[in-house]
């Protein structure tokens, strides 16, 4: 059917039936549309049927457009929806003449007989949008990409961002019963009993593993500290106890360091090798062939980096997806979460831009089913307090966006408390080399705060009494206090040799490089 129109008092010819630079038609289904526009106005609920599937700018032709946008209001305003009422809902937006008048609309309706396959037809008008959208997409890349001003790496990025923001405009995923949900519940806990309790990836952090269930999956865990806290090596003593120790794949991507910086503290996790010997190289006869031995562990587990600075959230969500196909990973790790970007999307700030990267970590949690483990930064709130209990992270000082806190699933700080020159409780309990892993918002579970123990030369997170073997033995407090009865509290007690890597009171506490 051809519209007339009038620009500039003129009369013109147009149609939307204008063939494309390779003497190809647009994708489209202009009968389809219309008939998916009759079946809307003759059957009372249709609209229900299509409301999350069809927006108006899936439709081909801009008529069809205006006509369900009528339709759009009245089923918004939970109006009756029939030719009389599209009819006048156009008149009311001044654009009944322009789609047709009362004519057209009553000869919509006529095509019709019943809305037996509205949900079939919508789908593949979805689907010619699809391929329209591929095509203009496709058509702008390869105009930019002749521009010799156009940075390539900038042209991937955009062409990517707009690849996925169409996915994430088309991804739906259907209601189903809930008697599978149910079976596959079971068969969890199944499992989670065969693991001890243990339902999802076990930290390696006994403790932690016991309030957790391990890390689940399809959860975003944010873990947050202030600089100089261990972040770092918190997740690298993660990775060393998932892959290392328990074979399980994992991937890190690390946004502030060079993948030799990871490798190094990861040596130094591993090793039991001080950061600067590392570094230098400058290792006696005995330590080249304790650092041999050691080494072997790390070669062929399933650690996989990527070091890719300012990275986007739609290149993450790009390789995640290509490690868990390839290499059936089953944990992501990033450090860390203030230094990635959105991938080019404009937005009015940077609180927004956190936002909708937090958003997206949550996204990629549930569509990959595994558990995204974040790092991310604490604002300076924590500073500005006093006294021992004042220093101990809160959830209002997550940098540059409240998202965060509302998209995650467990927010876990790091509080080493001899770091701020507390070395000892108010109850008599030493705080030297000790960490806090306070979980501060645990949706599915309970909130606690757990102690760890940190090796402040190897940036090394252990349990509570346990030695470099994992041979339990006394607690710290324990072992100062036999020291103390046994010696009459002389200040020139020895250390025991399992204690000699602990900072000593007044040490700044700091994480070596």
């Amino acid at each position: 059917m051809v519209e007339k129109r009038t620009y500039n008092r003129k009369k013109v010819e147009e149609t939307p039936l204008s063939p494309n630079e390779y003497g190809k038609m647009p994708p489209q289904a202009l009968e389809l549309e219309e008939d998916v526009l009759g079946a809307l106005m003759l059957e009372k609920d249709a609209y229900t049927m299509v409301a999350d599937i069809l927006k108006s700018e899936f439709f081909y032709k801009e008529t069809h457009q205006k006509i369900f946008d009528a339709i759009v209001d009245l089923g918004l305003h939970q109006e009756p929806i029939d030719m009389h009422t599209v009819t006048e809902q156009l008149r009311k937006r001044g654009t009944l003449e322009e789609v047709g008048g009362p004519y057209f609309i009553a000869l919509l309706t006529s095509r019709v007989a019943s809305a037996a396959h509205l949900l079939y037809h919508s789908q593949i008008i979805v689907q010619k949008y699809i391929a329209r959208e591929l095509i203009r997409i496709s058509r702008e890349v390869q105009t930019k990409a002749f521009d010799e001003k156009m940075d390539v790496d900038d042209l991937m990025q955009e062409a990517e961002t707009s690849i996925f923001q169409l996915t994430q405009q088309n991804m739906k995923k259907d209601v189903i019963q809930i008697n599978p949900v149910i079976e596959e519940a079971r068969e969890r806990m199944k499992d989670a009993a065969k693991k001890q309790g243990a339902s999802g990836l076990p930290s390696g952090f006994h403790k932690l593993d016991q309030i957790t269930s391990g890390w689940q999956r399809s959860d975003l865990i944010i873990i947050a500290a202030r600089p100089a806290m261990g972040k770092t090596a918190f997740v690298l003593s993660m990775a060393k106890n998932m892959a290392v120790d328990r074979n399980i794949p994992i991937a890190i991507f690390s946004l502030e360091m060079a993948n030799v910086q990871l490798v190094n503290r990861l040596l130094m996790n591993v090793c039991s090798l001080n950061g600067e010997k590392i570094k230098n190289g400058q290792l006696t006869t005995a330590e080249w062939e304790k650092f041999d031995k050691d080494v072997t562990a790390l070669y062929d587990a399933p650690i996989f980096v990527d070091d890719t600075p300012s990275l986007s959230i739609t290149e993450l969500r790009s390789k995640a997806r290509r490690l868990v196909k390839e290499h059936n990973i089953q944990c992501i790790m990033i450090d860390y979460l203030q230094l990635m970007n959105a991938g080019g999307m404009p937005y009015g700030s940077r609180e927004q831009e956190v936002s909708m990267i937090s958003r997206s970590l949550k996204g990629l949690a549930k569509e990959l089913d595994i558990p995204v483990i974040a790092l991310s930064q604490l604002n300076r709130g924590v500073e500005g307090r006093t006294g021992i209990e004042g220093k101990r992270p809160q959830l209002s000082d997550l940098r540059e966006s409240g998202a965060i806190e509302q998209d995650a699933d467990m927010v876990c700080f790091i509080h080493r408390p001899e770091y701020y020159g507390h070395t000892e409780d108010g109850h008599g309990n030493i705080l030297i080399g000790k960490a806090e892993i306070i979980i501060a918002k645990h949706r599915n579970g309970a909130v606690d705060t757990i102690v760890l123990d940190f090796k402040n030369t190897y940036a090394r997170f252990m349990n509570e009494g346990e030695d470099f073997l994992g041979d339990v033995q006394p607690s710290y407090t324990t072992v100062v206090s036999k020291i103390n009865q046994d010696v009459g509290n002389s200040t020139n007690s020895p250390i025991p040799p399992f204690m000699e890597s602990a900072p000593l009171p007044g040490n700044d506490g700091k994480v070596p490089f």
